[in-house]
């Protein structure tokens, strides 16, 4: 393998993991997404697979259709179990469901990464991810600002089960309530898709008159968010999180006055990387993170920023 990106040793990794094979006789890992819904999961597939021609090992990017359908991502972790891999990225769609499906991986020493959304266990070496608590607190204190740090919101979250939900939901409230005592939450609805996003955000608009502002969790929660805005022509200040042409576009229209975008091409290399070290028997630390940014009209053109936007 090529020289690897170097890791922080914090936790001690076994060094003695089975090597399967999938094409030829390079190492074979299946990176098993929550999705492909989501413009996001094809910036982390463009990741992974650029890390795996840097280090010679060979993946497949997989998934359910939709990030609602546990069952199915169970269903795909049992099949890549059966491939009998080197090792298994896996971005979790329920903390503690898929958890007999993972026992497989572990109890045969297979080595797991989780990255994006991790799990309620200790069975992943390592988890990359955005730190999401940190991030939706950031995003809390771009709203109060816009709305004089005082008066009603809500927030539309993408769901309540997976560890992104909730460190969203969680990082979003309690910084309000820790640093912007005058804001008053009125709702919180999960909607995953723009569709449904979009009709509760309707119906919460309708429900209080005097909201200010709302903070949507992830890509397919913020176009819903920015449809909605639109639709009800609704004085009221948007703050979304990811990336794609809608939400940007969105934000140079002054739909949305901004969001937070993650790393989604540094997770799926993380997450590649990390299993290839792994494998030669080097440390992880237990949580990489990947980053994150404030993302607005006034700096979506910085080169920095730039990089972890995507279409």
């Amino acid at each position: 393998m090529k020289k690897l990106l170097a890791a922080a040793a914090v936790l001690g990794v076994a060094t003695a993991f089975p090597v399967a094979s999938y094409a030829g006789d390079a190492p074979y890992f299946p990176i098993i997404a929550k999705g492909f819904s989501h413009q996001f999961w094809q910036a982390v597939k463009a990741g992974a697979e650029q890390a795996a021609k840097e280090d010679g090992v060979t993946i497949t990017f997989e998934g359910p259709a939709t990030e609602a359908e546990v069952d199915k991502q169970i269903d795909i972790l049992n099949a890549a179990f059966a491939k009998k891999p080197a090792g298994l990225g896996f971005a979790a769609l329920d903390t503690k469901a898929e958890d007999a499906a993972l026992k497989q991986f572990a109890d045969a020493k297979i080595p797991i990464v989780a990255f994006d959304s991790g799990v309620a266990n200790d069975m992943p070496l390592s988890t990359c991810t955005t730190d999401n608590v940190n991030a939706a607190g950031a995003a809390a204190d771009k709203l109060a600002e816009a709305i004089g740090d005082s008066g009603e919101v809500a927030a539309e979250i993408h769901d309540q089960t997976s560890a992104t939900g909730i460190g969203r939901r969680d990082g979003f409230l309690n910084r309000l309530k820790d640093k912007h005592p005058n804001i008053k939450v009125v709702d919180v609805k999960y909607a995953n898709d723009s569709l449904k996003a979009a009709d509760d955000i309707k119906a919460t608009i309708a429900a209080h008159p005097n909201l200010k502002g709302i903070f949507a969790s992830n890509e397919g929660s913020a176009i819903g968010l920015a449809v909605a805005l639109k639709e009800t022509g609704a004085k009221i200040v948007g703050v979304g999180y990811d990336s794609g042409k809608k939400q940007k576009d969105a934000i140079m229209d002054g739909t949305l006055i901004g969001s937070i975008t993650q790393n989604p091409v540094g997770i799926g290399q993380c997450a590649v990387h990390s299993l290839s070290k792994a494998l030669k028997g080097e440390t992880l630390p237990k949580i990489q993170d990947t980053g994150f940014y404030w993302y607005d009209k006034s700096n979506m053109a910085d080169p920095k920023i730039a990089a972890v936007l995507y279409d």
